[in-house]
């Protein structure tokens, strides 16, 4: 049994607001359906214009069309204040089969997703802007959820590749799991009560309006006792309902919890095993990257940091646009101290220690402490770090040129050193 509740209200002189919720009731443990925002939506948005957060709705994919939209593209994906996910869809060797793709999946998602068709030669500047594990690239598509960032865990904005044939299960099966994506997104963050109000709100409104009504307009006792009784059959009904409710949140609470604590295992279990890996090759007086090519240009850098130095260093979306034209005349000298912070540094973390490793790295270049350069960084989940190690090139030089400067820290949680900054000399309140 489907309910599809709809408010419609304004506030002063201002735009329209409409909420709409939409309910199943089955007996089915799970309904064997693929989530699809009603067509009332649809006509609404035709007829009347809708739209949320600056973002006007369409029942048709979006469509990037030159560098100017690739800029506004990346703005609002980065923008702190979206509310909906972005689903980038790349053009590849089947274009017209991604715009059908594309269109049929903007409009089952109108109003709960933003759904962008980005061409091949553009889609290449996302890759430069956030790296190859960000990007979406040759014919596949990527969920950038609400919140994402330069350094966001890829994991957490999913892409989904393309099959060889697009008329496979394999990739159905992928729009599918979009569709649940951006479902639940919706449950998460449209709040009850404040961007979608429930109709139970409004039917409790009404008859709190009219018993006063009646009171103040001298109604008989009958009629007031009517109306008292007809809110209180309301408001059983919206306790049972919430009640229903509460029961199927918790339900999912305890779905997800479980999951999220068995993905956590398996990440640990998954760290765990990396490390056996890297001490067996150690153990027979190898390095793990010994045969490890170093890049010959910063426009190779970001990409073979994500692919050499997986799990051990990652670099946040500051140092990536940092290496966009760096004036450091020696791409290889940073790559291998980052190769020392991934083994010999991160080795020593893994073991206990403090990371007080002050030490040469090679001629002419150390670690050491930024001491007054020290500064605070906002990491994953507004987590404030200090930044106070730096790897760091002989003499007081400051000619950008041969200026080589390298600040990180250690995320105990994730068991990695993220860079925060390089390869430029920072300037602080200190400098």
């Amino acid at each position: 049994m489907w309910t599809t509740e709809v408010v419609v209200g304004r506030a002063g002189a201002g735009s329209a607001m409409f909420s709409l919720r939409l309910l199943a009731s089955s007996p089915e443990h799970s309904l064997k359906i693929d989530p699809a925002v009603p067509s009332l939506v649809q006509t609404i948005a035709e007829r009347c214009g809708l739209g949320h957060g600056g973002i006007r709705y369409q029942a048709t994919s979006y469509s990037v069309n030159d560098t100017v939209d690739g800029e506004q593209l990346i703005e609002a994906l980065l923008s702190p204040t979206r509310s909906i996910p972005f689903v980038v869809f790349s053009k590849g060797a089947r274009d017209s089969i991604r715009t059908y793709q594309a269109n049929l999946l903007a409009r089952s998602l109108m109003g709960i997703a933003r759904v962008i068709l980005l061409p091949q030669a553009l889609a290449a500047t996302l890759s430069q802007q956030f790296g190859k594990n960000l990007a979406v690239l040759n014919g596949s598509a990527r969920i950038y959820m609400p919140g994402f960032s330069g350094d966001a865990n890829p994991y957490l904005h999913r892409q989904f590749l393309p099959t060889t044939s697009d008329s496979g299960s394999d990739w159905d099966r992928s729009i599918s799991a979009i569709r649940w994506l951006v479902a639940s997104e919706s449950i998460k963050r449209r709040r009850l009560g404040e961007e979608v109000v429930a109709f139970a709100d409004v039917r409790e409104a009404g008859h709190d309006f009219e018993r006063e009504r009646l009171r103040s307009t001298g109604s008989g006792a009958q009629l007031q006792l009517n109306a008292a009784q007809e809110q209180i059959t309301s408001l059983k009904e919206d306790l049972r309902r919430a009640n229903s409710e509460t029961d199927q949140w918790m339900a999912e609470y305890e779905r997800v919890d479980f999951e999220s604590k068995n993905f956590e295992r398996q990440f640990r279990g998954a760290n765990l095993r990396v490390q056996q890996l890297l001490s067996q090759i150690q153990a027979r007086g190898e390095s793990p990257d010994s045969n490890v090519q170093l890049p010959g240009s910063w426009d190779d850098f970001a990409d073979w940091c994500d692919e050499t130095l997986a799990g051990r260093v990652v670099l946040c979306g500051r140092a990536r646009r940092e290496l966009k034209a760096p004036a450091y005349e020696s791409p290889e000298t940073a790559a291998r101290c980052l190769l020392w912070l991934a083994n010999e540094y991160r080795d020593s973390r893994m073991i206990g220690g403090s990371g007080d490793l002050r030490k040469p790295i090679e001629e002419g270049i150390h670690n050491d402490r930024c001491g007054s350069d020290s500064f605070e960084f906002t990491w994953s989940n507004d987590q404030k770090v200090l930044v106070e190690w730096h790897i760091k090139n002989g003499g007081n030089t400051r000619e950008p040129r041969r200026c080589l400067r390298i600040y990180y820290f250690w995320d105990e949680l994730q068991q990695l050193v993220v860079v925060v900054s390089l390869p430029a000399h920072l300037r602080t309140g200190a400098t």
